[in-house]
């Protein structure tokens, strides 16, 4: 029964024509030379035609041979694919899960990220940073099994893994005089100079913006600020979310307004064009909390959970 030609007597057409010789060919193949004559004529045997013009000086493709060489060409980059893909297909698929996240606790998330990682089996995370509304729209959906979202929490979703995020300091533009430390002999040195002085309460801040979202929940952080600054004047809408605190530092440096950050941006952010003062709100914090679905909760949302508790508990 003629199984047709073989992969080796293949490799060995190939190599032979482009070195054109067989001893080169049989180097690279790691075969001796007359194991390389025998596999072409094998090959020439099963296939029926002459591939090479053999002398004492060259070993030189015939026309049958020019033409058949691209498609052995081809039929070893096919087996390689084969090869390549049946090892993919043997190993089990690694489980994953979509975790969106506000991108103030994208360290969190990262190291929650890490620790399933190092499971047995692993478990991959896709980490998407998003905005309030988009994250819980994609819960809604069913499109991310868990997100960390700030209170108020949607209804009908499950909360757990709650913590909460002190807002204590005001991003103000480098050269504005709120920056400047108050005048005190005895003050001890700082490394911010913005530190120095005594924490501005709501009430000095008649004359200046401070940035807001159009989007303000019903027991939220910004809610609970809105009510205790003084008049609409002061309040300055820049976007329907304020998520990304890094990135509204931006407004900042160009003259928008103030922005109340919380104390975890103070410590992971250097700019030289922003310093933070501190801000005295009364007891301003936002309360984070991991949110699912019980509707849909594949097995890697438990490992999820887990991942992020013992972040927590370690930090």
């Amino acid at each position: 029964m003629d199984h047709g030609p073989h992969p080796r007597d293949l490799r060995c057409f190939v190599s032979v024509a482009r070195h054109h010789g067989f001893s080169p060919a049989a180097a690279e193949l790691r075969m001796s030379q007359p194991a390389v004559s025998q596999a072409i004529a094998r090959l020439e045997r099963v296939i029926g035609v002459r591939l090479f013009a053999r002398t004492s000086r060259e070993v030189r493709l015939l026309p049958a041979g020019e033409a058949l060489l691209p498609y052995a060409e081809t039929a070893l980059d096919t087996l390689a694919a084969l090869s390549s893909e049946a090892a993919r297909l043997a190993v089990p698929e690694r489980p994953s899960i979509r975790f969106a996240y506000p991108p103030l606790v994208g360290a969190l998330a990262a190291r929650a990220a890490r620790r399933l990682a190092r499971r047995v089996p692993p478990i991959g995370v896709d980490l998407s940073p998003m905005g309030r509304r988009a994250a819980t729209a994609l819960l809604e959906r069913g499109e991310v099994p868990a997100a960390i979202l700030a209170s108020p929490f949607p209804l009908r979703m499950t909360t757990g893994t709650r913590f909460h995020v002190t807002v204590g300091h005001l991003a103000v533009p480098a050269g504005d005089p709120l920056a400047a430390p108050a005048r005190a002999p005895l003050a001890a040195p700082a490394e911010d100079p913005a530190a120095a002085r005594a924490p501005l309460r709501p009430e000095q801040l008649a004359r200046h913006k401070i940035l807001m979202p159009r989007h303000r929940p019903p027991g939220g952080m910004w809610e609970r600020l809105a009510a205790r600054l003084r008049g609409p004047h002061q309040l300055h809408i820049v976007a329907d979310e304020i998520d990304d605190f890094a990135a509204a530092l931006d407004l900042v440096a160009a003259g928008a307004g103030l922005l109340p950050v919380p104390r975890l941006l103070t410590t992971t952010i250097r700019r030289d064009d922003i310093r933070f003062v501190p801000f005295d709100a009364g007891d301003l914090r936002i309360t984070y909390g991991l949110v699912w679905s019980r509707d849909r909760m594949p097995p890697e949302l438990m490992p999820l959970v887990q991942a992020v508790q013992e972040v927590l508990w370690t930090r």
